[in-house]
């Protein structure tokens, strides 16, 4: 039903006709034509709409004019004028395509994926070179998804609002209710993290999002609280992972792996630790153990564990499976 259009689609649906017109549209083309106006009711609720909608076009930067007929003296219209409407020639290079595509990727499985997708698609058509875009595909991120909790807790971080929520606590598996003032969300390490202060703890507290169960619920005013001033959520939640941190040693085969490589740190192997020949040994810090299996399941035979032993196993199952589920696939074939 076009009297129930909300106001902003018949603004735009203003825009694309007079875009899109000819010459002019008259206000009886444009009450007749254009979906939002047909129903207005009477002529002077008609022009009153049309009006407040052409002055709000015209704050917003359309350029709206007035034109005149020679014609039929001074019956009027209107057109967007498509020069001054018109966004300068874009052009991106395959880099920055590239970057686009990473930061696309990176909202995958999230609130805002619909959105990036269709931002992205936009934007290729007028990039210069999208075929190129590759060169950076394997620097995509590991994130996992941040679940239903994300979207209402960016909004209680920028409103300043406390929230409350259910948590199972990585350590012990204890459940229990949170009341939590949000200090900054934070996706790091593959994961997305809350830093706020926990009002029951009366501390700073961090709170990884795939733990929250249930659904999150303001409470009180917004503009409650404000992020004490010489603390750093990032810091804060920083120093939360050290604690939780632990070292894989890997032998990465010479030139191979270039994203495990560059979070190697320099640290001293234990005295039974060596590399098969040919290979470099490296240290590699992580939080999540089925993370780093993933990743290293990737490179194939590029990588091999040596410790700890867990993570070996898991890296291990993780093979035995992909070769069960090929042996299955070639039978099938065979059928």
């Amino acid at each position: 039903m076009s009297d129930s259009l909300p106001p902003a689609e018949r603004l735009l649906n203003l825009v694309i006709a007079l875009v899109n017109t000819q010459g002019r549209m008259t206000k009886e083309q444009i009450r007749t034509s254009v979906a939002g106006y047909e129903r207005a009711g009477t002529a002077e609720a008609f022009e009153r709409m049309f009006e407040r909608d052409k002055e709000v076009l015209r704050e917003l930067g359309v350029p709206v004019l007035t034109v005149s007929s020679a014609a039929h003296g001074d019956d009027q219209g209107y057109r967007v004028d498509p020069d001054a409407y018109r966004l300068p020639p874009m052009e991106l290079s395959a880099a920055q395509l590239g970057v686009l595509a990473l930061a696309a990727e990176f909202w995958q499985g999230q609130t805002l994926r619909t959105d990036a997708a269709r931002a992205l698609t936009k934007l290729r058509v007028v990039g210069s070179t999208p075929s190129e875009t590759d060169a950076v595909a394997g620097l995509s991120p590991r994130l996992h998804p941040a679940g239903p909790a994300l979207a209402p807790l960016l909004d209680a971080t920028h409103d300043r609002q406390a929230v409350t929520f259910t948590y199972r606590t990585a350590s012990t598996g204890e459940v229990r209710e949170r009341h939590v003032e949000p200090w900054r969300v934070i996706a790091s390490r593959g994961g997305w993290y809350l830093v706020g202060h926990d009002r029951d703890r009366a501390d700073a507290r961090v709170f990884r999002l795939s733990r929250i169960e249930g659904a999150v619920r303001t409470t009180g005013a917004p503009g409650a609280f404000t992020v004490p001033d010489g603390v750093d959520p990032a810091h804060v939640l920083d120093d939360a992972q050290q604690q939780e941190q632990r070292t894989a040693w890997l032998a990465v085969a010479p030139d191979r792996a270039g994203a495990l490589r560059s979070r190697a740190v320099a640290q001293e192997a234990p005295a039974a630790m060596t590399a098969p020949a040919g290979m470099d040994l490296l240290a590699v810090p992580y939080v999540r153990a089925g993370d780093l299996a993933a990743e290293v399941v990737g490179y194939t035979d590029a990588v091999v564990v040596l410790d700890p032993p867990e993570l070996r196993e898991s890296v291990v199952r993780r093979l035995r499976a992909a070769v069960e589920m090929g042996e299955r696939l070639s039978g099938g074939d065979r059928g």
